[in-house]
Parts: structure tokens; C-alpha cells; sequence
């Protein structure tokens, strides 16, 4: 295919990350397309594709390990992100090689068959170009180009865009994958992070234009993608989960493996890990030096899902199925290539064996809540999101109106980059604090860990816009680095008296709480009891807990867990919780949230297990306790995953509002002002996270979700308990301490 200045403009990027390699190889082909009928175009050396701003302003950057990594754990938004019309890129890191046989492991054909590991790779490739290209054209079949591409200077990587959606492209790294789920290998990624090797080998798959393996170093593989990060200019970046669940048994892996490898075992696949641990240092490093425009990013649970709830419903997880099943060449059809045309391992088996939950699960590390919108002392609405690692903040020009200037950097570093959502609490006294976790790299003589940080607002600029002190460490419930990595998203809540109370799991999947009078003077972590008797299952607490304080001052606390919902509540005002009976409450497919019931007690709104259904629950003995079980009401689906905002209204009516994704990513909400449940109404933008609310100065409800341009967009009931008036973007504001 000629090159077209629009194919080098993609190369035309801040820093000059990408270079494109000189090809060697004229007339190489790769997947001819069903009755041989044409092959990709012979590759020119520059890369290709559509700039991010031809779609809206939006970009999609994947980072996974494996092939079918995006497939299994990132979808229904991986399809949503390619059916936009924006870009999209998946970095796909290792070859994917296993153990060379493109067989399930206990088959005829697996025991027979030699091993051939490039061959593999290359099918395993061709598997999720299918996948890709089902979701962007409906063809599985549909060709593909693909030419060598640059990263750094002299390694070369694969380049992959779809011909028919040439905004649909993939990268492979080809660097040499663990081969095991957990067992310590040094010639791996984990082993390169963790220093046992100083580099990691690729291994190119079967014919791949990259005729020559290289070898990475650890810097080498972050500048790499730093490299991805300044071509693409993503508003939306997705990656795996770096900080994933530990093993049922506090094992340590491999006592003969080299010392620098060994550690607890996990649930996650090693690779998954080490692929999103690698893209956490790129980003560190390239928004550090204040590049690329605001991008949000979400980390996908892996394995783990097998041992959570499902989260998808029918109709999402035989989508998956049926990508599964293009990866996996069901069908055997045809692709003009010897190697294979997908991962045989999988086969149409995708929804079987360990590889079920998977499928039918898709779960954030850091699931955010409600509480991300806030009124100032004056009455207008701040809203807060993590965007480049940082906070930034949108501010309501006049109170109860728009437009919103932002996003303003309101609050300095936390000390390197932020985990990506934020909390904000508003104080009795209209100070709004700040909180969220933020992972610690082992670089420079520190140790790898987590810890949740908060900062509290010292007042407001000329500007209008809030200002924050300095952040503030608040430690994990886990004092072991090691440990305190799985430390889960807080959840907080503030009493009457001005104590703001924070939650959190900590690593052995119980709920941790430490407190503070005015959000400072903190007082140690106390564990909240677990269910008696034999040892819990693991993991007891499954990620997003809530919080609230009710009117008489006794904490409530939410949790799922793999089998139901947890309750506890206080015994008197400000005191520890205490585990509730047993709710009864069937299992949750997303976080949970706690809202007021308008009575003095709470309720808890989250996603049935398996169905995308929304479930309002109330205990059902008198308003706030827990004496008998809890009472059930059940919302039409509105289709998608994730957790249920839900928020009450003070005033005349409290009416209960609640939003939530739907089925194509977009932002849904429903007013329930009276007994009768009110119908979803016209979903509004296609959004990251969770959707933030609030109450305006005339009593209405604020609903703000951050779309995947990176802009916040806001819809305002017409008045107080009515329907959403239409959705707006904020005004982007260039000045000052603007970004």
C-alpha cells in the first residue's frame, strides 16, 4: 500500500516516540482473507492508521500480555472502544508462545503434535485479529496489514491495522511470556522487573516481518512504552491489573527458584501482572515530564474474576462467546495460513473450564464511588477525577448553572502517580478533603507498595477555583509492602461531629477502618469483624465496600462477597461496626453502594450476579436495623457492568437517584420520587469510571460522568426529583493553573 500523509502523521507526535523501520521484506504477506481473494499489502515501513482527532477527540491505548487478554477480561469496552470509530491500539507484550502446541492440553492432537512455539505465536496472533475484526467489520476474515515498526531505535516490533477500520490496530512486542501461571522463571517479564535477569528476549512468531529477536532491559521496555503512549495520545488507557489477589494459601513460591524471585503466590497469571507493573512505570515516566493530554485509566481484574460473582449478563457474555470462538478458530475455517488461525487452546471452549469466570466477568481494580462531586462553602459544584496520575478539578461558574471551567490542577502531586479514581468528602464545615491510593514503585531505594493518601482544601483562588494543601499518607491496613498492594479502593463517610471515617480491604480480604476528627488526628486501623466460626472463604471481601454515617451517627458498611452482601452497622453513634445477621441478599455482580433510605437507615443498590439487573435492597425489620432479612426491589436491566450510583435527595420528596452504565457504555439515570419505581431515561454520553452525584443550590440533582474524550460532561434535573435535562460538556479552560 503507497504511504499517505496520513499514515506519517501518526509518527508526527510529541517526542518522537515511534519511529518507523525501513522494510527489508518487499512482497511479505500475512492472513489472506477467505478464498484467497487478495492478501495484505505489501508494507512501505511507515506506520499507519487515523489520528485520534478525526474521531472526537478520543483515543484508545489496550495493554495486555497475551492475546486473548483484552478479549476475556476487557470486553464489553474493548468493542465499544472499536465500534467508536476512534482510534484503538492493543499492545499485545509477549509472543504468547506457551508451550509451542496449538492443542487443548489433554487432547490426542496435543500429545502427538511436536512443539513450535513461533508457530504458536503467529496463531495466537491471527486469533485475535479475527476476534478485533468481527467486533470493527463483522468478518473475522476481513485482511489485515501489518509492518515492522520501531518503538526505541533498532527494536522493532509488529504492526498490525485493520484494512477495512484502519483505526483498528495492534502491536506486538513478541518479548518471551513466563510459560507458567505462577511458577518463578527468571526468562520472563517477572523475572526482568524483579532484577533476576538484566534482559528478556522476544521471540517472533512464524513469518513475522521481525526476522531479528532482540532483548529488552527493564528501562528499555518502559521507554518502549512510553514510546506507545506518545503515538497514540490516548484519552482512555486500559491495562491489566497490576496488584492482583494472592493465593488462598500464604505459600511462597518456588523454594528452589532464585531468591530475587521468590514471594507469595497469586491468583493472577504472572504475566498479566508484570505486563500492567511495566505500563504503570511507562506512564509514571511519561507524564512525569508533563506529556500527552488527559487520559483516564482502568485496570482490568484477570484470573480473579473465576473466583468473583459473574458480572456480565446473557446477552454480554455470548458476545464474548463469540469473539471467544473467532479467536479460538471454532469454525477451522480457512485463513490462507499454516501456522493456524487462532488459539486451538481455547477452541469454542471459552466459557468452559477455568476459563468461565473469565468470560463472564468483567471487574476494575479501583472501582471508584458516587463521591467525586462536592458543593463548596459558596454553593457551586467541584467536580474531581484522576486524569495523567494527577487530580484535576471542574468548578461550576455560578452556583446551580453552568458552564464549568476546567480542568483546573487544583491540588499538587501526591508524590508520584495517583491510582485512577479519586474520593472527595464535603466537612460540616463546607472544607472539601481529598482521598484516594496511590502505588509506590520499587525505584529509586523504595520498596513496592500502596498506601492511601488524602489532602484537605486550604481555600479557594481568585480564580474560583478550590486550592489543597500538601497530601497526607495514611498508610495501609497492611504495614508489609508486599501485603499492602492489595489494599482496596476506599470507601469513607462523615459524621455529624466532623469524624471522617475510611474503609478499605485490606490483604487478607477483611475491612479495615481508621478515623479522624475534621479529616486529621488520625487514630490507628481496626479490623471489622468476619463471620464465626471455621476460616472464611477466600476472598472474603470481594473489591468495592461502601460506607455511610445515618443521621444518628452509626457507621454503616456494605460488602460483597463471592456467595452474598455483608452488612455492619454501629451499636451506638461513632462506635466500630459490628456484622449484621445475615442479609440473605443474593450475590453481587458489581461494587456496592450505600445510599440513605430517607428513614434513618440505609440501603444498599448494586448489579445482580449474572444478570446486569439493578437490586435496591432495605433490611427488613424496623428502618436502620438489622434484625431480619432484607427486602428486595428489582429494576428493569438497563444492560452493562459496574457499579450503581445512588444517591438521595435532601428536601421535600428525598427522592432516590441512581445511574448506571448501559449496555453501549453509556451513562443512564432514574428518579424514583415517590413509591413507584421510574423508568431509565435517555442515556447520555459514553463514559470511564463510575458516574459522580450531587445536589445543586436549588435542590436538584447533578449527574457527571468522565467521558472517554477526557472531558466531564454534566446533566441537571429540570427541578428538584424530575428528569435529567440534556447532557453538556465542560468548558475547556487554557490559563492560569489550568491544564
Amino acid at each position: 500500500m503507497p504511504s499517505s500523509p496520513s499514515r506519517r502523521r501518526l509518527l508526527q507526535v510529541a517526542g518522537g516516540g515511534l519511529v518507523a523501520a525501513p522494510l527489508a521484506y518487499g512482497g511479505w504477506q500475512w492472513l489472506a482473507p477467505r478464498g484467497g481473494a487478495g492478501v495484505d499489502s505489501p508494507s512501505t515501513g511507515t506506520t499507519t492508521g487515523k489520528p485520534a482527532s478525526d474521531s472526537a477527540n478520543q483515543a484508545y491505548l489496550h495493554v495486555i500480555a497475551h492475546a486473548d487478554d483484552s478479549i476475556y477480561f476487557m470486553n464489553p469496552d474493548l468493542e465499544q472502544s472499536i465500534r467508536s470509530g476512534a482510534l484503538s491500539v492493543t499492545v499485545c507484550m509477549t509472543s504468547g508462545e506457551s508451550d509451542g502446541r496449538n492443542a487443548p492440553g489433554k487432547s490426542p492432537q496435543f500429545k502427538s503434535m511436536r512443539t513450535d512455539r513461533p508457530g504458536f505465536a503467529r496463531a495466537r496472533i491471527n486469533g485475535l485479529r479475527a476476534a478485533n475484526a468481527l467486533m470493527a467489520t463483522g468478518d473475522d476474515n476481513s485482511p489485515w496489514t501489518v509492518e515492522p515498526v520501531e518503538l526505541l531505535p533498532g527494536f522493532r516490533s509488529e504492526l498490525h491495522y485493520l484494512q477495512a477500520a484502519p483505526h483498528v490496530q495492534l502491536i506486538y512486542m513478541g518479548l518471551c511470556e513466563a510459560r507458567y501461571v505462577s511458577v518463578p522463571r527468571p526468562v520472563s517479564m517477572r523475572g526482568l522487573w524483579l532484577g533476576a535477569i538484566k534482559e528478556l528476549p522476544t521471540l517472533p512468531g512464524t513469518g513475522s516481518p521481525v526476522r531479528m529477536p532482540r532483548a529488552y532491559t527493564r528501562d528499555q521496555i518502559i521507554d518502549a512504552l512510553a514510546a506507545v503512549i506518545a503515538r497514540v495520545n490516548p484519552t482512555v488507557i486500559r491495562t491489566l491489573d497490576p496488584t492482583p489477589m494472592h493465593a488462598p494459601r500464604e505459600t511462597v513460591a518456588m523454594m528452589s527458584a532464585p531468591t530475587i524471585l521468590r514471594g507469595l503466590s497469586y491468583l493472577d497469571h504472572q504475566d498479566h501482572t508484570s505486563s500492567a507493573q511495566f505500563m504503570q512505570a511507562a506512564m509514571e515516566r511519561y507524564w512525569g515530564g508533563g506529556k500527552g493530554r488527559p487520559a483516564s485509566v482502568s485496570n482490568y481484574i484477570g484470573y480473579p474474576t473465576n473466583y468473583t460473582p459473574p458480572s456480565l449478563d446473557a446477552a454480554a457474555t455470548r458476545r464474548n462467546s463469540q469473539l471467544l470462538n473467532a479467536y479460538g478458530w471454532a469454525d477451522h475455517r480457512d485463513c490462507g495460513d499454516a501456522a493456524g488461525c487462532g488459539d486451538l487452546k481455547v477452541g469454542p471452549n471459552g466459557l468452559k473450564g477455568g476459563g468461565a469466570g473469565w468470560a463472564r466477568g468483567t471487574r476494575t481494580r479501583t472501582p471508584g464511588t458516587v463521591r467525586w462531586l462536592a458543593p463548596l462553602k459558596d454553593g457551586r459544584l467541584a467536580a474531581f477525577a484522576v486524569l495523567n496520575g494527577a487530580v484535576r478539578c471542574w468548578v461550576e461558574r455560578e452556583a446551580g448553572k453552568g458552564p464549568w471551567g476546567g480542568p483546573f490542577e487544583a491540588v499538587g502531586s501526591a508524590g508520584g502517580p495517583l491510582d485512577p479514581q479519586v474520593e472527595v468528602v464535603r466537612l460540616p464545615d463546607g472544607t472539601l478533603q481529598l482521598f484516594g491510593t496511590r502505588t509506590v514503585l520499587p525505584f529509586k531505594g523504595q520498596k513496592h507498595h500502596k498506601e492511601l493518601v488524602c489532602v484537605l482544601q486550604t481555600g479557594v483562588g481568585a480564580d474560583g477555583v478550590p486550592k489543597f494543601g500538601a497530601w497526607t499518607s495514611l498508610g495501609a491496613p497492611d504495614t508489609a509492602p508486599e501485603k499492602s498492594l492489595e489494599t482496596g479502593y476506599p470507601a469513607t463517610a462523615v459524621a455529624p461531629d466532623g469524624t471522617v471515617h475510611v474503609l478499605a480491604r485490606n490483604w487478607a480480604g477483611d475491612i479495615a477502618m481508621r478515623s479522624g476528627k475534621g479529616g486529621k488526628g488520625w487514630g490507628p486501623w481496626q479490623l471489622l469483624d468476619h463471620p464465626a466460626g471455621k476460616q472464611p472463604p477466600h476472598p472474603l471481601v470481594v473489591e468495592g465496600i461502601d460506607a455511610l454515617v445515618d443521621p444518628s451517627g452509626r457507621i454503616h458498611v456494605a460488602a460483597p462477597t463471592a456467595k452474598t452482601v455483608l452488612h455492619w452497622v454501629s451499636p451506638a453513634p461513632g462506635e466500630l461496626p459490628r456484622l449484621s445477621t445475615p442479609t440473605g441478599l443474593p450475590p453481587s455482580g458489581s461494587a456496592v453502594s450505600l445510599v440513605a433510605d430517607g428513614k434513618g437507615g440505609a440501603l444498599a443498590v448494586y448489579r445482580g450476579a449474572g444478570t446486569a439487573q439493578v437490586t435496591i435492597a432495605a433490611p427488613g425489620g424496623p428502618s436502620g436495623t438489622s434484625e431480619a432479612a432484607w427486602k428486595v426491589a428489582r429494576r428493569t436491566p438497563a444492560g452493562g457492568y459496574g457499579r450503581v450510583s445512588a444517591y438521595r435527595l435532601n428536601g421535600s420528596g428525598a427522592a432516590l437517584v441512581i445511574a448506571a452504565r448501559d449496555e453501549q457504555g453509556r451513562v443512564v439515570p432514574a428518579t424514583d420520587s415517590s413509591a413507584k419505581q421510574a423508568a431509565w431515561e435517555t442515556p447520555g454520553v459514553q463514559f470511564v469510571g463510575i458516574p459522580g452525584m450531587s445536589q445543586d443550590s436549588a435542590g436538584r440533582a447533578v449527574l457527571v460522568v468522565l467521558g472517554t474524550d477526557g472531558q466531564l460532561y454534566a446533566a441537571r434535573q429540570t427541578r428538584p426529583g424530575a428528569r435529567f435535562g440534556e447532557w453538556s460538556a465542560a468548558a475547556q479552560e487554557s490559563a492560569g493553573s489550568r491544564v
